[in-house]
């Protein structure tokens, strides 16, 4: 994607930001073009930076989140530090902050201080709880909020509750926080005026848990927790094979049809009472299961596929983590992009959304503090204190 073709070229980002919400929003700004200064405490620089250090000593976490950034390290409670991200903010169009609850206020970073003099600013604050009630000074993770808003309840077995497999509040909380931006950017570009934006991690998850708490306040019984399996239709998740397991979905009754005549080959099935219709085949689960893996038991997983494929039955195998980067569609596609991190290069998914315009820009993993120098040359602010006391 040539600069000229870039969605947000031209658009800065000031970002005093850790972990995974924030970063998220962030590194999806850079790959469509924008300038993202990312601001790092000296000592350490964002925590995420420690999570692991599993890609050429770098944490998994930092090389996701965090590429086509410029990382400064700043100690913000420095005048000297202070002036320079004021000097920032002065000249950015987007400024993302998810410090701790009551933080932005005490160092003067919230939204009504930055942008009293500079109404056309866009700052976007992510909490864990938002501003008012009960909640809003508790401090927030991941899963403490796949606890509140019910999604470990509703995920696992019926023995033992689960958290999902990865960060989901922090994805779903930057998804909505690099939206809003964008929706602001697009308001900017037509009336010249900014917003204040804030995103709650409990109402970012709360939105991705609505029809299970639909589910559960207004049916006659809570969500069942069912393991790999759906928990309101079927068939509908892992079926054993002669040599491993396969996943199917089935999602309406002519699939269901289809399983029957040209899979199972039993188009008795269809007309029994226990499965003609999807709530009766939820209430018979159990024994549509024996079935099933009866008929599954002469083939192996790749046979089995093959069978699905043929009747338009949706299926799928199970893949680990790793055999994802190694996905023979996602090779097909050619979807793997060289990326540069302080350890060596690796191969980076590119984004979801493509265009005509070219691809995103995919830039370099920073290492802590790289860009400082620059940045204050470039806005003329002074060494910290610190910095100039030290030997």
């Amino acid at each position: 994607m040539s600069a000229v073709h870039r969605p947000l070229a031209g658009i800065t980002v000031v970002a005093v930001e850790q972990a995974v919400a924030a970063p998220f929003a962030t590194r999806q700004l850079a790959d469509l073009g924008a300038r993202v200064i990312k601001i790092e405490r000296p000592d350490g620089g964002d925590f995420a930076r420690g999570y692991d250090d599993t890609v050429h000593g770098q944490s998994s976490y930092f090389v996701w989140l965090n590429r086509g950034k410029e990382s400064v390290a700043l100690d913000i409670k420095q005048p000297g530090d202070r002036q320079l991200l004021d000097a920032m903010i002065e000249h950015c169009d987007v400024f993302v902050q998810n410090l701790a609850p009551g933080a932005a206020e005490r160092l003067a970073l919230d939204a009504a201080t930055l942008r009293a003099d500079r109404p056309e600013l866009i700052h976007c604050s992510i909490s864990g709880y938002g501003t008012e009630g009960p909640y809003r000074s508790k401090k927030a993770y991941d899963l403490l909020l796949q606890c509140e808003t019910g999604l470990v309840m509703s995920t696992g077995t019926p023995e033992v509750p689960a958290k999902a497999g990865f960060s989901i509040a922090d994805i779903a909380t930057g998804m909505y926080a690099y939206s809003g931006i964008l929706t602001a950017l697009y308001q900017r570009a037509h009336t010249g005026v900014g917003a204040g934006l804030h995103v709650a991690m409990i109402d970012a998850l709360g939105e991705w848990m609505s029809q299970p708490a639909y589910f559960g306040r207004y049916g006659d019984e809570p969500p069942r927790r069912t393991a790999a399996r759906h928990p309101s239709i079927s068939p509908y998740g892992p079926y054993r094979t002669a040599d491993g397991t396969v996943f199917l979905a089935v999602q309406h009754d002519r699939e269901w049809q289809a399983l029957c005549d040209k899979v199972l080959h039993r188009t008795e099935l269809k007309y029994d009472s226990r499965f003609v219709t999807n709530t009766a085949r939820v209430h018979h689960d159990a024994e549509l299961t024996v079935l099933l893996e009866a008929a599954f038991a002469r083939a192996d997983c790749g046979r089995v596929m093959e069978w699905l494929d043929a009747a338009g039955v949706a299926g799928a195998r199970i893949r680990t983590p790793a055999e994802l980067t190694r996905h023979p569609q996602l090779a097909a596609r050619d979807r793997w992009r060289p990326v540069s991190t302080p350890g060596g290069m690796i191969s980076a998914l590119l984004p979801p959304v493509e265009t005509t315009a070219g691809e995103p820009v995919m830039g370099a993993i920073p290492e802590l503090g790289q860009h400082t120098d620059d940045i204050r040359t470039e806005f003329g602010a002074p060494r910290s204190s610190t910095e100039e006391s030290a030997p």
